[in-house]
C-alpha cells in the first residue's frame, strides 16, 4: 500500500498552459500573450507585479475551476481574462502542487499560496462572483529559474 507522500507525488498526466496574460498596470485589462519570459525572483516580464518581486510573482488558475465556478453563477461559462490570472491551464490540480515546484515551459516555478478572490470578482461576474470563486481563484507562485513559457506548454512536477 502507498503512503499518502506516494500519493501525493503522483499525478495522472502533466497540465498544459491553455492561455498566458500580463497586465502592465493595475486595473488594467489582461493582454493575451501566446509567450512570455519568467524571470527568477522577479515576475513575468511586462506584468505590473514583475517589480515587486515576492511569493506573488505567478499567478495561475485552472480551466476546471472556471467551469466549476460558471456553473455555480449560472452561467454555461466565463471569460478566463476576467479572473485577472497569469496563465489558465488544464489537466492538473494546482492545489496539489502545494510545497512543490514544476517547470512550465523553461522556468520553474514555486507554489506559494492560494490566489483568492477578490471583491472585482462580483465586478466581473455580477451577483454571488465573489462566493463562486471561493476555493477556485487558482494558485500564486515565485519564479525560482527563469525562462520562457508559451502557450501549449506543459506544466510538470518536479521531485
Amino acid at each position: 500500500m502507498k503512503s499518502i507522500e506516494d500519493l501525493m507525488r503522483q499525478f495522472a498526466q502533466p497540465g498544459k498552459v491553455e492561455i498566458i496574460t500580463i497586465r502592465p498596470e493595475r486595473r488594467a485589462a489582461p493582454e493575451i500573450r501566446e509567450r512570455v519570459n519568467a524571470k527568477a525572483s522577479v515576475g513575468l516580464e511586462g506584468d505590473h507585479y514583475a517589480s515587486k518581486g515576492g511569493k506573488r510573482q505567478v499567478t495561475i488558475i485552472a480551466l476546471e475551476h472556471l467551469r466549476a465556478a460558471a456553473s455555480m453563477l449560472g452561467k454555461e461559462k466565463i471569460d478566463p481574462l476576467l479572473t485577472r490570472r497569469n496563465i489558465v491551464t488544464t489537466g492538473i490540480n494546482l492545489l496539489a502542487l502545494k510545497h512543490k515546484k514544476f517547470r512550465i515551459g523553461d522556468a520553474v516555478l514555486e507554489y506559494t499560496g492560494e490566489c483568492h478572490p477578490c471583491s472585482r470578482m462580483e465586478e466581473n461576474f455580477g451577483k454571488g462572483g465573489y462566493n463562486a470563486m471561493r476555493g477556485h481563484g487558482g494558485i500564486t507562485c515565485k519564479i525560482i529559474a527563469s525562462g520562457e513559457i508559451g502557450v501549449g506548454d506543459s506544466l510538470v512536477v518536479l521531485d
